[in-house]
């Protein structure tokens, strides 16, 4: 899922390379990701794309003087910025990867698209983000709050602290892979309880917060889209590591399971050389 540094290296992408150039449509091929129907996306047809910026994880093109496309990648969406497309004939509604296309008065664009079954990609057109449910839920940026203000937010909320971190109502922005980085920067089991953090881990992880995310930023902005996904992979030490040696102290880097998700940490960074049980199957045996 793309979080904070991706969005805001997209964002920097669409601002160097689209801002200034006029619209010439709007194509949507999946009709459950666009989430508005007023204004209509023929509205934009003819706009200038003036900027594009963020809030927490939402994508946000600025059309004009008055329009936002605001997008949600979700688990498996990406951008696609293409120089050129193969046909100027407007896409049929289909089964394929792109949800929704943007073409430009050059001849460029990009699309949006989303892997697999589960398509939760989401795209709104709207006058003010803040008509956006989920962005007018978001907390704070994770890089712009106060040592104060980020542990006040972190235990208004008892509970784990990888889930309170992701919980874009508390901080905007971090998700499971960022989360799982903060929390082996900062030395903390992913199970501790945030209201329980002694102010010295909480220093730690309010530290680690804004190095992870801040080195994150730096090493996205200015990628292509293109190459985005490649560059937050490389830069990961425990997220996807399940099995390979920890950077720090060479442990094992472990996974804990659910559901629909999965978390890694290492065991001698993190929980004090002890491997962590599986929740999810823990409550399913007692």
């Amino acid at each position: 899922m793309p979080e904070l540094p991706e969005v805001e290296a997209l964002a920097a992408y669409l601002r160097e390379r689209a801002a200034g150039h006029t619209i010439q449509r709007i194509e949507v091929t999946a009709i459950s990701a666009l989430k508005t129907y007023d204004p209509p996306v023929t509205a934009a047809s003819g706009q200038p794309l003036v900027d594009a910026g963020r809030h927490g994880k939402f994508l946000d093109v600025h059309i004009g003087t008055q329009l936002h496309l605001v997008v949600h990648l979700a688990r498996a969406g990406w951008l696609h910025y293409r120089d050129s497309f193969p046909s100027a004939a407007p896409l049929k509604p289909g089964k394929g990867p792109i949800a929704l296309r943007v073409r430009l008065d050059d001849g460029s664009g990009f699309d949006l698209t989303e892997a697999g079954t589960q398509k939760k990609l989401a795209a709104y057109l709207v006058r003010d983000p803040g008509q956006v449910p989920g962005v007018s839920k978001l907390g704070p940026d994770a890089l712009a709050v106060s040592r104060e203000e980020f542990a006040a937010r972190m235990t208004s909320r008892r509970g784990q602290v990888k889930g309170v971190l992701t919980e874009q109502e508390v901080l905007a922005g971090v998700g499971n892979a960022y989360s799982d980085e903060i929390l082996h920067a900062a030395r903390l089991s992913p199970f501790a309880i945030t209201d329980r953090l002694p102010d010295e881990a909480m220093d730690r992880l309010y530290a680690a917060t804004r190095e992870v995310l801040a080195g994150a930023v730096a090493r996205s902005v200015g990628q292509r889209a293109a190459t985005l996904k490649g560059e937050k992979r490389s830069g990961l030490a425990v997220h996807n590591r399940t099995g390979l040696p920890c950077p720090v102290c060479g442990d094992t880097i472990r996974e804990v399971s659910f559901a629909d998700s999965s978390l890694q940490y290492c065991p001698t960074c993190q929980t004090g050389g002890k491997p962590l049980a599986d929740r999810r199957l823990s409550r399913l045996v007692r």
